[in-house]
């Protein structure tokens, strides 16, 4: 993962963070074995901003592999978003407005660190009592 985001990843970034387009969006999601500038994980789009160098055989892999997956990749070059960030952003919410959700009533499959989308508390996920540090993990008693 990159610590040093593109100046368009940036201008995207402002835009899409903090649920501005009505959904959670994530920057550097990974989705293995690729890593993704940007992914709304309850409606599947996977949102990259290209520098000027392709490796189009490389890219028509992974976009194969990401549709597979359920995931829908939009592709943006980073003279779109310096000159059409608007257009960019708008194309955005729409794909995000019109994808179907990704699950629904379930849990989030993939929560975030802070924890968002779970319903269940943690403890009740682990399969053993105690959590970590707790000195050995014994077997919960099978109902």
């Amino acid at each position: 993962m990159r610590n040093n985001p593109t100046e368009g990843e940036v201008r995207v970034w402002r835009h899409l963070s903090g649920s501005q387009p009505g959904f959670k969006f994530r920057r550097q999601a990974v989705i293995v074995p690729y890593i993704c500038d940007f992914l709304c994980p309850a409606k599947g789009p996977v949102v990259e901003v290209d520098g000027e160098t392709h490796d189009v055989p490389y890219d028509a892999r992974r976009y194969a592999y990401l549709l597979a997956k359920g995931y829908r990749t939009l592709r943006f070059s980073n003279r779109d978003v310096r000159n059409i960030l608007e257009g960019v952003i708008l194309t955005i919410a729409d794909a995000v407005r019109t994808q179907p959700d990704r699950w629904s009533g379930r849990p989030h499959p993939d929560p975030s660190p802070e924890g968002e989308g779970m319903n269940v508390r943690r403890a009740e996920l682990l399969p053993f009592q105690g959590g970590a540090g707790a000195g050995g993990a014994s077997q919960r008693p099978h109902e």
